[in-house]
């Protein structure tokens, strides 16, 4: 694949001088024209004027591994011991559920919500010693009624997985993609959006997993042979996927089919998950983080844990709100 000057890592821009240890779960909010994102290990909500250049940020009593913006207003989210519901921002929180995990050693991770309002949560152990990461669907739409959301497993902590991330779904809803980060591959099922039912998993792409005794080398202009693991994503109007390669240096943009069409190099190790936003869902956002990485590494790349920018040529689907 032929490099694109339009898209090398000197064309990104930086969104605010905000860093965060740990940048993920970013969305656009089209009714406040505002950036919002989470710092994991941070245990805070961002949220940016991109206009006015300035961000707010609301300090947490536990780490947010992803949020959805609610129709009614507000937000919700899920902090380390369960999923939550603010109805402003800086607003109390009110707790909507308890995940089947132990907070101690595992949290919540990527996720979003689906075209119809429900909020996915995927979970991380934080030891690494198992592949036990699940999927979990919240469905507050009949809360009124019951009094209390519905929490489905849909993915099993026997299925096998280690990290929970790449959630998406395609433009039509009947494709959803999710991430297993360590195990390098990206898998895809059959959805119907009307049940949440999956069916007819496979392999959308797999990537090839580190070189034996790989090390972070950021004079590597090839990143020692190493192209990264798959971590966030973002679906665009035509179903392709973006991907950002955590530890690659990249995102990558693949057609429906699992083939690739463009790679876009970053001026960071390791970024974590895009977004689509502005006025016509053409500005790819970029979280990354900075956390555990090495001195050497951000000497050469300052930038990890900022949020990037880059205009691209197809619009993304906007971000869709929880309902409940």
């Amino acid at each position: 694949m032929i490099p694109n000057p339009a898209y090398s890592p000197d064309a990104w821009q930086t969104v605010t001088p905000h860093i965060a240890a740990l940048g993920e779960s970013p969305f656009w909010h089209p009714h406040e024209q505002m950036l919002y994102w989470v710092d994991i290990s941070g245990k805070q909500i961002l949220r940016a004027n991109i206009t006015m250049g300035t961000v707010q940020a609301w300090e947490l009593p536990g780490e947010p591994g992803c949020m959805a913006p609610a129709a009614s207003g507000g937000l919700v989210m899920a902090l380390r011991d369960g999923v939550y519901r603010a109805q402003m921002w800086g607003g109390p929180l009110q707790l909507l559920a308890k995940l089947d995990y132990d907070p101690a050693h595992m949290r919540a991770n990527d996720g979003k919500c689906d075209a119809a309002g429900r909020f996915w949560v995927g979970t991380i152990d934080e030891t690494r010693s198992k592949k036990n990461a699940a999927l979990y669907c919240i469905d507050a739409r009949d809360m009124a009624k019951t009094g209390s959301p519905r929490v489905t497993c849909k993915i099993s902590p026997t299925a096998g997985m280690s990290t929970a991330n790449g959630l998406a779904w395609s433009p039509d809803g009947g494709t959803m993609y999710w991430a297993d980060t360590p195990g390098h591959t990206v898998w895809a099922w059959d959805f119907d959006a009307t049940t949440a039912a999956m069916a007819a998993q496979r392999a959308f792409t797999s990537f090839a997993p580190k070189p034996p005794g790989w090390q972070v080398d950021p004079a590597a202009s090839n990143n020692g042979g190493y192209r990264g693991r798959p971590d966030g994503a973002a679906v665009d109007v035509q179903g392709n996927y973006w991907v950002a390669m955590f530890e690659g240096r990249r995102v990558c943009q693949f057609a429906p089919d699992g083939s690739l069409l463009a790679e876009f190099s970053v001026p960071l190790q390791c970024p974590t998950m895009p977004c689509f936003g502005g006025e016509d869902l053409k500005t790819l956002y970029l979280t990354s983080a900075r956390h555990h990485r090495s001195a050497a590494e951000l000497a050469t790349f300052p930038l990890s844990g900022s949020v990037l920018s880059i205009r691209v040529e197809v619009a993304g689907l906007p971000v869709n709100f929880f309902v409940g």
